[in-house]
C-alpha cells in the first residue's frame, strides 16, 4: 500500500496557466520584448522559471537581462497568482479521499518555492502535508532532491509521483518510484507514454492509487 503521494502542482493540481501567461507577458513587455501566445507559454511551463524565460525570450538574450526578467516575473507573479488560478475539477475531493485513506500528500514543483508554499496553503490547506518548490537548496526536476526531501520529512517508504509532463515521469524514474501521468494538464498525451500509469480523471487516479 502506498504511504505517500507526491504531486506536481501546475497542470496537475492547479490550473495556473492564465496567471502565468499574464505575468510572463507583463515581464516581456516591461523589458521591451514581444509578448507570447498562451499556447507557446503552455509548452514552456514545467522546467522552472529560468528555463521558462530561456524559451520565452529571443535566442541569445544577454544572461543579465534574462536574470532581471526572472526576478521581475517572480515579483509580478507573486502579486497576481490568485486571479484566475483554480484547482482542477475533482482535485479537492481526491485530496480528501487520499487523506481519508491515511495516505500522506506532498507537492514537488519546479515553480519557485515561495509561490509553491503560498499556493498550496491557499488552495489546499492541511490537505497537503509538505510543499516544496525550486530553491537554492532544491534543484529543479528531474532532479530527485525534492522527492527525497519529502520522503525524509514524511518518513515515507512507498511513494508514487503524479504529474502531467515527461519531466515528472523522468523524476519518478530517477527516484526509482512509480509514476502516474494525468491527461488534463499542460502536455499532450503523447508526452506521457513512458508513465507507469495514466489517469484521465481524478476519480481514475484515486483507483490507481488504491491499487498500488
Amino acid at each position: 500500500m502506498i504511504d505517500t503521494v507526491i504531486f506536481d502542482m501546475d497542470g496537475t493540481l492547479l490550473n495556473t496557466l492564465d496567471d502565468i501567461v499574464e505575468s510572463v507577458n507583463r515581464t516581456l513587455i516591461e523589458f521591451k520584448f514581444p509578448a507570447r501566445k498562451k499556447n507557446e507559454i503552455r509548452q514552456f511551463v514545467g522546467n522552472g522559471v529560468n528555463n521558462l524565460f530561456e524559451k520565452a525570450l529571443p535566442q541569445n538574450t544577454d544572461y543579465n537581462i534574462r536574470s532581471k526578467c526572472v526576478e521581475f516575473f517572480k515579483k509580478e507573479y507573486s502579486k497576481n497568482m490568485y486571479i484566475n488560478t483554480t484547482p482542477y475539477n475533482g482535485i479537492l475531493s481526491l485530496l480528501k479521499a487520499i487523506r481519508n485513506s491515511c495516505i500522506s500528500t506532498a507537492i514537488v514543483s519546479n515553480k519557485f518555492d515561495k509561490a509553491v508554499k503560498d499556493l498550496s496553503s491557499r488552495y489546499f490547506g492541511d490537505l497537503i502535508d509538505v510543499a516544496i518548490g525550486q530553491s537554492d537548496k532544491i534543484s529543479s526536476k528531474p532532479s530527485t532532491n525534492g522527492v527525497y526531501e519529502v520522503m525524509r520529512e514524511l518518513r515515507a517508504k512507498k511513494v508514487v509521483f503524479v504529474g502531467d509532463s515527461d519531466i515528472d515521469i523522468l523524476t519518478a524514474k530517477n527516484a526509482r518510484i512509480p509514476s502516474i501521468a494525468v491527461t488534463w494538464g499542460y502536455r499532450d498525451k503523447e508526452c506521457l507514454a513512458n508513465a507507469n500509469y495514466i489517469a484521465e480523471t481524478p476519480a481514475e487516479l484515486m483507483k490507481i492509487i488504491k491499487s498500488l
